[in-house]
């Protein structure tokens, strides 16, 4: 029989234990947002800061930020609070799980935190969605494009339904998904005159699942599918495989990825090897960590890059509101990033300002039922799977060394040249 011994509690040690409850408290507290006032609200971001996606991030930021500013830090009779999280680790450069959950946590933790903008990527998605779902915290994403985190029928096993361990919806985003962008851009190729087309994918959630809507569409429009292939994003080059699309003799090489999983690598050896064939990009590639990593120069005319949603136009900066406002204080035109870190950012402080108290499920729900008159991307509003019910997606071609906005691509009709609406 085991002894049982009991123990006076030693004064000394009992005060020490306080402080250091106090102390975490405090630290914790102050890692959030500040509980001092009872009329603060705190809106939190969870993106990759570092890395090669930094910079889309920083557009995501800065339209957040912009939005914040015009209504002067304030929603309703709450003061905002914004608080820009790094779900990235320093030495990768990339996002991970254990920093996208213990975001994700964070922001369930803290009682001032009302919305989570993010993330960048759909495979970080996969991992907070569950973990907010609980706590009702309205998401929403700029960003994410896998059909999954949303449509039934459309994901893997199980999605998206996965992601709703309470059964209530709480995830929103404001960019079309990949059912929209992998056949619009299939049909784009179609009208193009393409009909031999190499597919090539990165093997992540986002790069697989729009490569394959892309194949998927282009077979339904009569074209050769002469293979598709997943890359190995670790691989230093593909000199070796891009042999083996050469022999294919392809019209159209298609990657669906990102500057951060090799794509830029893709296109320079491509390019070196004398490709002739027209390079499509999906949204990942829109940045110019592909454009430095691929060699602008050599891709002048030749890529092209489709974008979720609707494509700034220069002529936007001469005309638009909003685009004065974000030249002015950022001294460029804003990004298909920056425009809908913008939007995911106004529609939070618009629920949050409607609802009027700290209440998570009446914010979400309010969400839900936004229906937005002066978007920037137009009239739009949410469905009830949590998508938006824009139906448009922008081709872009490199020129000068960046790329610029070529045309739209809408279900209600293909080839609208010049943005029209």
């Amino acid at each position: 029989m085991r002894s049982i011994w009991f123990c006076q509690p030693n004064p000394s040690a009992f005060r020490l234990l306080w402080n250091i409850v106090v102390c975490l408290t405090i630290g914790l507290n102050s890692f959030g947002c500040q509980k001092i006032e009872s009329n603060r609200v705190c809106l939190v971001s969870s993106l990759p800061r570092t890395g090669v996606s930094k910079q889309l991030s920083d557009e995501v930021v800065r339209g957040i930020r912009l939005a914040i500013d015009e209504v002067k830090a304030k929603a309703g009779r709450f003061t905002l609070e914004y608080r820009d999280l790094d779900n990235s680790a320093a030495a990768s450069g990339r996002w991970t799980s254990e920093g996208e959950a213990a975001n994700a946590r964070m922001a369930v933790e803290d009682s001032d935190v009302m919305a989570y903008i993010g993330t960048l990527n759909s495979g970080a998605a996969r991992v907070s969605m569950p973990i907010l779902n609980y706590a009702d915290l309205l998401m929403v994403s700029p960003a994410n494009t896998a059909v999954g985190l949303t449509k039934p029928g459309l994901g893997l096993p199980g999605e998206p339904n996965v992601y709703r361990p309470s059964g209530r919806l709480n995830y929103i985003r404001v960019v079309p998904a990949d059912d929209l962008q992998g056949p619009l851009a299939a049909d784009w190729a179609f009208e193009r005159g393409v009909r031999r087309v190499f597919v090539i994918d990165d093997a992540g959630v986002y790069g697989r699942g729009v490569a394959s809507l892309f194949a998927d569409r282009c077979r339904e429009q009569g074209m050769t599918v002469l293979d598709h292939v997943s890359i190995d994003p670790q691989a230093a080059e593909f000199k070796s495989f891009v042999g083996s699309v050469m022999s294919a003799d392809p019209d159209l090489v298609y990657f669906g990825g990102s500057a951060r999983t090799k794509g830029g690598q893709l296109a320079r050896d491509l390019v070196s090897a004398e490709s002739e064939a027209i390079l499509l990009v999906s949204d990942g590639c829109r940045t110019e960590a592909f454009l430095e990593a691929a060699g602008a120069a050599s891709l002048e005319g030749r890529c092209f890059a489709t974008s979720a949603g609707l494509s700034p136009q220069q002529a936007d900066c001469e005309e638009k509101l909003l685009f004065l406002r974000y030249r002015q204080k950022y001294g460029t035109c804003p990004s298909n990033a920056a425009i809908h870190g913008y939007e995911a950012a106004r529609l939070v402080i618009r629920a949050i300002t409607d609802v009027g108290q700290k209440d998570r499920r009446a914010i979400v729900e309010s969400a839900f039922a936004s229906q937005v008159d002066d978007g920037v991307l137009g009239q739009w509003g949410i469905d009830a799977n949590g998508d938006t019910t824009l139906q448009e997606v922008s081709v872009s071609v490199v020129r000068d060394g960046k790329f610029v906005h070529e045309e739209v691509m809408s279900t209600a009709g293909i080839g609208k040249k010049d943005g029209s609406r």
